[in-house]
């Protein structure tokens, strides 16, 4: 783990910080769905510690579903192509109040494409609720209904977030070292 924590030039938010605002969230959450079951489309694979948290931090009963969506691959940027796909049992979202849980929110590209594709699918509603949002590097417009951290851009691991595949395990976020990914 030494190794992986050397990476990080710098702390951005801290694993308290991320506890104390995922709870935060859940509770707001639990008020507006009060009277609904929601489903959540969590996006994997960089949400599902995010996920994992946020669903133990909701009091009303939820259904739980799992896309793939991506367009970065084992890049630090995204290719403008998203890629998503759905279990082999697929995904029912006719007439369902979904709300999509994303590790983050930079171009929007991604997150516009699959909100896209759960109304396509008969959804009712689809609200966005992501654990970061980068508004700086936004180019299609798109919003979260439920945000936990406004970051700078920066390239970001931890706590679900990874570059080609790794420092998904960090507790915390951090920024990662430029000289990591501009080999």
């Amino acid at each position: 783990m030494t190794d992986i924590v050397n990476s990080v030039g710098q702390i951005l938010i801290t694993e308290e910080e991320i506890k104390a605002r995922v709870t935060e969230i859940g509770e707001r959450i639990s008020r507006d769905y009060a009277d609904k079951e929601p489903l959540i489309v969590a996006v994997l694979s960089g949400s599902f510690i995010f996920a994992s948290d946020l669903v133990r931090a909701l009091s009303i009963p939820v259904d739980i579903s799992f896309i793939y969506a991506s367009s970065y691959g084992d890049s630090s940027e995204s290719s403008g192509q998203v890629d998503i796909k759905t279990g082999k049992g697929g995904l029912n979202a006719e007439g369902r109040d979904i709300i999509i849980v994303e590790d983050i929110v930079d171009t929007g590209r991604t997150l516009s494409a699959v909100k896209q594709f759960l109304f396509d699918k008969g959804a009712n509603s689809v609200e966005i609720c992501t654990f970061l949002d980068k508004p700086s590097r936004r180019i299609v417009p798109i919003e979260a209904k439920y945000m936990c951290f406004d970051i700078p851009n920066e390239f970001v691991v931890g706590y679900g977030l990874d570059y080609a595949y790794k420092y998904r395990q960090l507790p915390f976020v951090g920024i990662l070292k430029p000289e990591i990914y501009e080999k």
